[in-house]
């Protein structure tokens, strides 16, 4: 889990309660990611409170972009931008953000709990 001193506002809101299950897939933020200038829309629709979360940019301030932590992402895919058969839903309007399968994430930084 990412310390709360990493995480800054905008975060995301909503369900306080351990995932149950680890889950398939987890969100993770690409290097397409700008931040959406401080307002990101994918941030809104994580319903999992602090997942989502800004990360300033040290050397370009007032940029920024956000982040995933791992351990709190239960997989649900509302952050995106894809939906069924490739059709738009709300999310992210710049396809930073990509599902990627928990085995390969858990390589880099190790098994996760549930």
């Amino acid at each position: 889990m990412v310390p709360d001193e990493f995480k800054h506002e905008p975060r995301s809101k909503g369900l306080l309660t351990p995932r149950k299950k680890k889950p398939k897939e987890l969100a993770v933020i690409t290097e397409c990611c700008t931040g959406c200038a401080g307002s990101p829309a994918c941030v809104e629709y994580c319903p999992v409170e602090d997942c989502m979360f800004w990360v300033p940019d040290e050397d370009n301030s007032p940029f920024g972009r956000i982040q995933v932590d791992p351990i709190l992402c239960i997989g649900c895919n509302k952050c995106t931008s894809k939906g069924p058969d490739g059709s738009f839903l709300d999310g992210c309007p710049w396809d930073a953000i990509v599902m990627v399968d928990t085995a390969e994430i858990e390589k880099e930084v190790g098994v996760m709990p549930f």
